[in-house]
């Protein structure tokens, strides 16, 4: 029965299992092979100004198997337990499509946001050339897309936090950080169209837990500021959407006259 239930498991995760398999192998053998395999390999991959300028649009694919850190074992467990309740969510191909509009989706607009930032003298050349490789970008946006399946009444607090926290984080206009934001606006906008998680397993608020941990760490790391920003906007979102949902029943069921019932309710009487 225990392995029967390992099997099931297993299959229901399989493009996550499988992508994180290629993950550490190609990583595992980039490290292997030195330090100059890795920068060739992220040069060639990145899907910055210059690579995109040139039609390697094959990047917009290759980045997201290439860590520049080298250090995917610190990550990738992260990693893995966000895309895994994604894919038990919304299946391997509903993942896979939230996956690659964040990731692909957030690269073009950063890139078209960059094209006008040099053109305009807003920022130096040299930032066409600059690594642009990793999983972050797609991994917000699954983020983002588990907004569907929060429960209603948290629903707000949980989408000011990450807004607030992202946006904090990108106030030192670092294009990568910009990115994250555009990232997880993609995925709130995808999750009006997502499944939502029916009950919540300990094996699904498991994986949320450190699915979560390792979006708190993309977005902002150990930042102060970003975190009491994500925090602030939060308390503003749930206070918000409180007083919106007490005003609303207020108007949806107006006092009655004393004395006044229904026919229904004299029906049952």
């Amino acid at each position: 029965m225990a392995l029967s239930n390992l099997r099931r498991g297993a299959a229901a995760v399989r493009v996550t299992a499988a992508y994180a398999v290629v993950l550490a192998v190609v990583s595992l053998g980039l490290t292997a092979l030195g330090p100059h395999a890795r920068d060739v390999a992220v040069s060639h991959m990145s899907t910055n100004l210059h690579n995109l300028s040139h039609g390697h649009l094959g990047t917009l694919i290759g980045s997201a198997f290439v860590d520049e850190g080298g250090r995917a074992y610190l990550w990738l467990p992260g990693f893995a337990c966000l895309l895994a309740l994604g894919e038990l969510l919304w299946r391997g191909r509903g993942l896979v499509v939230t996956f690659a509009v964040g990731h692909i989706g957030a690269t073009l607009l950063v890139a078209v946001g960059l094209v006008v930032a040099v053109e305009a003298g807003w920022l130096p050349v040299s930032i066409a050339r600059a690594s642009d490789v990793g999983v972050s970008y797609g991994a917000v946006c699954v983020l983002g897309t588990l907004t569907a399946s929060i429960p209603s009444h948290w629903r707000p607090a949980w989408v000011g936090w990450w807004l607030g926290l992202a946006l904090i984080a990108a106030t030192g206009l670092d294009f990568t950080a910009v990115g994250h934001v555009l990232a997880l606006l993609l995925g709130i906008a995808l999750s009006a169209r997502a499944p939502s998680a029916h009950d919540w397993t300990p094996a699904r608020l498991a994986l949320l837990t450190v699915g979560a941990a390792f979006g708190y760490f993309v977005l902002s790391g150990p930042s102060a500021p970003a975190t009491a920003g994500g925090l602030c906007a939060s308390l503003i979102a749930f206070g918000a959407a409180r007083a919106w949902r007490t005003r609303r029943d207020r108007y949806e069921s107006p006092a009655r006259p004393a004395g006044f019932a229904p026919v229904a309710e004299f029906a049952y009487a």
